[in-house]
């Protein structure tokens, strides 16, 4: 262990019982970093956000059409990756600390890959951000899915895989702690919180693999011209190997939060250990086979290949009706604790006046909301009429925008006195906060469901076609802007009260009594739950087994039906004939004779050819 590890190790045993700060300073000043990165990203996101709802909106435009786009990929990477992520480092550092009861093994490693996501998100935020101006060709108006035929700045694909080998590194960075841990503790059951954040990370390391392929392989050696051009469908089919996944990556901590925090401030206990084990467990096997439901309405890819992926994510509701229950089980032990009673009156006893538990319990009902969208979009049938529309905006406003959101924001509120030693700077400003936000996603999400079912556009600044009208069954298209916008408006003015909160916070903030630094206790905890749960081994190999199943066969028929590389472009990168040329420069002429590109076009013709036989 390192000298700042011992030296966090005394300062734990000196102040056991105290808030984070004092039973892991050198920790909290990583979280403390991670958690105002993900701020700073909200803050820009958020911007983005109001600026891209005003403009299609057409309430109030100060920006051509053309760069919207621009707008509209900052806001999508700087909300879902930069803020999500960021704040999941810091919550998951301070899960495996606080469960283990023990310091990261060498703060420095753990510096090293805060780092390594901050170099990657300035590398990949510049590239969007240079999009703005002319003075470079520098740019990346791409979405948050990037995928081929769009093409951005090779600076665009560098930064996301350094701030992706930055979160591998933040999961070796816990799995040392655990294994660490384990050999001090032979026989004892992982604890809960930590065992959440193996779970996530080995689900991540293996979802990553297909972004990490896309980018390496493809995407950065295309837009670096080593390669002529890609296989759309391939490289698509790549990013959603990740893109679903990425998805339960922003959840699982909400739902650690769920879990963990939400029953202790209901006034209660998590209702079962052994279930919130299980949901985990279910994420981490179903939540990557599933990728293709993204994709119905690509041509490149056989119903056959999407029917099979609609099956597998029909599996998925099971844990999300597993957190719904266990959730509801330990809140209503919280209100009883409280002197609550009847079958529904319970729900007054609440503490619905803090805004750590206001926020969280609202993000929850807004995610059973979005659980309902979701059903739709994983139907094939039904997504085929909305697949394209304003709908799947609205789903994943209320999954991402608001279940995760919201209850990141609300965590922070519990977070930040016990990071900074101070009291929360208002909490009454922050409960206006929550509930803002709550109200301006009900309407912003109420009128994108409506206006998918209409068949608006999603992905464009001009919903509005020349000549044509949308006709609302109920109400107008008016009417549905003026919800969009007004929603926006809101949650604009949401997040400015949640950074002015903050800010204050970390700055004005009282030094007072806080609360120590503890998560919920259980009415059933580990001991009720199998010994075959903790084994990470079997879970990882079984998920590895079902992506296999559930990916290899359709990746084989893209791969013979349009290339590795796409149509009309020689099956390899232009780099290893510039590879052969220099090595016959540089050696001299008896390598001359060796063609390597010859030598590998062989070899892949005979991959691909037994490869073909074997999807036939």
């Amino acid at each position: 262990m390192s000298e700042a590890a011992v030296k966090s190790t005394d300062a734990t045993t000196e102040d056991e019982g105290g808030i984070y700060l004092d039973q892991f300073p050198a920790e909290a000043k990583v979280i403390r970093s991670a958690l105002y990165s993900s701020f700073l990203a909200l803050a820009l996101g958020g911007l983005f956000g109001i600026i891209q709802t005003l403009h299609r909106t057409d309430i109030y435009r100060f920006i051509d059409s053309e760069t919207y786009y621009t707008v509209l990929t900052a806001h999508g990477v700087f909300l879902v990756i930069t803020f999500t992520i960021f704040f999941l480092v810091g919550v998951f550092t301070w899960a495996v600390t606080t469960s283990l009861d023990r310091p990261v093994e060498d703060i420095r490693f753990t510096w090293l890959w805060y780092g390594l996501m901050s170099l990657g998100t300035v590398m990949a935020g510049g590239a969007i951000l240079a999009g703005f101006t002319d003075a470079t060709d520098i740019s990346a108006d791409v979405l948050f899915t990037f995928y081929a035929p769009m093409q951005a700045h090779p600076l665009f694909y560098a930064g996301l895989v350094i701030f992706v080998v930055g979160t591998w590194l933040a999961g070796a960075d816990w799995f040392r702690s655990w294994w660490n841990w384990k050999q001090e503790n032979p026989g004892e059951r992982i604890p809960l919180p930590t065992f959440m954040v193996l779970t996530t990370m080995i689900m991540w390391y293996i979802a990553t693999l297909g972004v990490a392929t896309a980018i390496l392989v493809f995407l950065l050696p295309w837009s670096l011209g080593l390669i002529d051009s890609v296989n759309p469908t391939l490289t698509r089919t790549l990013f959603w190997f990740f893109g679903h996944p990425v998805v339960y990556f922003w959840l699982m901590p909400a739902y650690m939060m769920w879990y963990v925090l939400l029953p202790k401030v209901s006034g209660g206990k998590l209702f079962s250990d052994p279930l919130a084990r299980v949901v985990f467990v279910l994420f981490l096997l179903l939540s990557t086979p599933v990728g293709i439901h993204h994709q119905y309405l690509d041509p490149g890819i056989s119903e056959g290949f999407k029917f099979i992926a609609m099956t597998n994510t029909m599996f998925l509701l099971l844990p999300s009706l597993l957190t719904a229950f266990t959730v509801v089980a330990s809140m209503e032990h919280g209100a009883r604790q409280r002197g609550g009673s009847g079958r529904l009156a319970w729900l007054k006893a609440l503490p619905w006046r803090d805004p750590v538990f206001a926020g969280m319990a609202l993000a929850g009902i807004m995610f059973a909301a979005g659980g309902f969208s979701g059903m739709i979009n994983a139907g094939m049938n039904i997504n085929y009429l909305v697949h394209n529309t304003l709908w799947v905006p609205g789903h994943f406003h209320l999954t991402v925008g608001t279940a995760v959101a919201l209850t990141l924001m609300a965590a922070t509120y519990w977070f930040m006195p016990q990071l900074t030693g101070r009291d929360l700077w208002n909490r009454s400003v922050a409960l206006v906060q929550v509930v803002l936000w709550f109200v301006g996603m009900t309407f912003m999400t109420n009128a994108m469901h409506r206006a998918g079912l209409l068949g608006m556009p999603r992905r464009t600044a001009e919903p509005q076609y020349e000549g044509f009208e949308f006709q609302a069954g109920v109400g107008s298209v008016a009417e549905l802007d003026a919800q969009i916008a007004i929603g926006g408006a809101l949650l604009a003015i949401s997040i400015v009260l949640f950074l002015t909160n903050v800010v204050l916070t970390a700055v004005a903030g009282k030094r007072s009594d806080l609360p120590d630094n503890s998560y919920a206790d259980t009415l059933s905890g580990p001991e009720d739950s199998p010994l075959v749960l903790d084994n990470l081994k079997l879970w990882t190999a079984i998920a590895l087994v079902l992506v296999v199943f559930a990916y290899s066969l359709p990746l084989l028929s893209i791969v013979e039906r349009g290339g590795l590389f796409g149509p009309d472009v020689t099956a390899f990168p232009q780099h290893i004939q510039f590879v052969a040329s220099m090595a016959v420069s540089v050696v001299g002429d008896s390598l001359a004779t060796i063609d390597p590109v010859s030598s590998l076009a062989q070899f892949a013709d005979t991959t691909i050819a037994t490869l073909t036989g074997v999807i036939r």
